[in-house]
């Protein structure tokens, strides 16, 4: 989900491949604890802190261990697997060229310019991947109805843009995506704030009103996942943006209900895939099950960020060694406008291509089946635009990053 979230399977029509797990993907349980333990775990941590500045440990724990590893968990889905790299050569060949020249081209107009462009396409990823696990749900359930994927769509972009409107109306906030000034300072949409959040309200009650008549009138089963994923997306951009105004506060309710699922959808895509092709690259690596899975994710993890703080940023040599002037590497304008770019190929790429290759177009009988349904849906494009994560903070120091 990067311009979307899994909204992989969101033009199924109710019935086609049929859901396996009675409406969710991978069983009540188990998306319960995703969805909403991740959640609760986000919010809880949020309630417990005092706020201010992320720790080393908390970087370590929710930058490192789920965000930046949630991006290198799409090498099992794209790169890893030679079978995919055969059947899409130019996009995956494309994709990484692309993000690198445009974020050199970025970069040598201005440095800002780089961040602002990547945080903005950081959010959409964010929020679209929110409007893929509701429609994935929905399409589990078999709602077909216009007015359920209108309403849906629209509560959840005002959830998520509603905070994102307070923040730029109200700088400066004690917390970045990226760097600081990467959100463009627009105190002057504070007007537009009362209004949008009365029509924010409004479409909660309408989405409140449409379950109850849905299960009163129509007597159609509870969307239990569907709602669950609406509620938290709600709770969480609230508290994080609005509510609270803390770094530690943001991180955990952004990184930790964005990267849990995706890591969730992505193992169990493995998985699935594993079955299908038991020699290949990724049946190999899965030999392990989730150790070797999230072990790859952190060990990538770790190291890319190490780059980022030994090149770059210099303000973790409690984590990453280094730390006095002599590690300042001499680096012009044109240098760190070919080595920045670089470093944050994964997260840009990850970004765009989660936007595809959950499509329907890409989707094979492993996705589908990861996805909780029987079998793939038939050829053909269409529907919304599918991607299933995004990251936001895979680069910037903690006093000048994302979330």
């Amino acid at each position: 989900m990067t311009t979307a979230g899994p909204d992989v399977l969101a033009a199924l029509p109710a019935g086609r491949g049929g859901a396996a797990h009675g409406g969710f993907l991978w069983g009540r349980g188990v998306d319960l604890a995703v969805f909403g333990g991740s959640a609760a775990v986000a919010l809880g941590l949020a309630a417990l802190s005092a706020g201010g500045a992320l720790p080393a440990w908390g970087f370590l724990l929710f930058v490192v261990g789920v965000d930046v590893a949630h991006v290198h968990t799409t090498l099992f889905r794209t790169y890893l697997d030679p079978e995919e790299l055969r059947r899409h050569p130019a996009l995956y060949a494309a994709v990484p060229l692309a993000c690198y020249a445009a974020g050199v081209a970025l970069h040598l107009a201005s440095e800002l310019t780089f961040w602002r462009a990547l945080a903005y396409v950081a959010v959409v990823h964010f929020v679209r991947q929110q409007v893929g696990w509701v429609a994935i749900y929905r399409a589990l359930a078999g709602e077909r109805s216009r007015v359920d994927r209108l309403l849906d769509d629209a509560l959840i972009y005002a959830a998520t843009g509603w905070p994102l409107l307070y923040w730029h109306a109200h700088p400066p906030r004690a917390f970045q995506w990226f760097v600081d000034g990467d959100f463009v300072s627009a105190p002057w949409l504070a007007a537009a704030v009362g209004p949008l959040g009365a029509v924010y309200a409004a479409l909660a009650v309408a989405y409140v009103a449409r379950a109850l008549q849905r299960a009163r009138v129509a007597r159609a089963p509870l969307n239990l996942g569907k709602h669950v994923v609406v509620a938290t997306t709600a709770a969480t951009w609230y508290v994080g943006i609005v509510a609270t105004d803390s770094d530690f506060q943001f991180t955990v309710t952004n990184v930790i209900v964005h990267g849990v699922p995706y890591m969730a959808l992505v193992f169990a895509y493995a998985r699935e895939r594993a079955v299908e092709a038991p020699r290949s690259l990724v049946a190999r690596l899965l030999a392990g099950g989730l150790l070797t899975f999230l072990g790859l994710a952190l060990a990538l993890a770790f190291a890319e960020e190490m780059l980022w703080d030994r090149l770059v940023w210099h303000d973790r040599p409690e984590l990453f060694g280094g730390g006095g002037d002599d590690d300042e590497p001499l680096l012009g304008p044109r240098a760190r406008a070919l080595l920045v770019p670089l470093l944050a190929l994964p997260q840009a790429t990850h970004y765009l291509l989660d936007a595809v290759v959950w499509r329907r177009r890409h989707t094979r009988p492993a996705q589908a089946r990861a996805l909780g349904f029987r079998t793939a849906p038939e050829g053909g494009d269409g529907g919304e635009s599918g991607e299933a994560g995004v990251s936001a903070r895979s680069a910037p120091p903690p006093a000048s990053r994302e979330a």
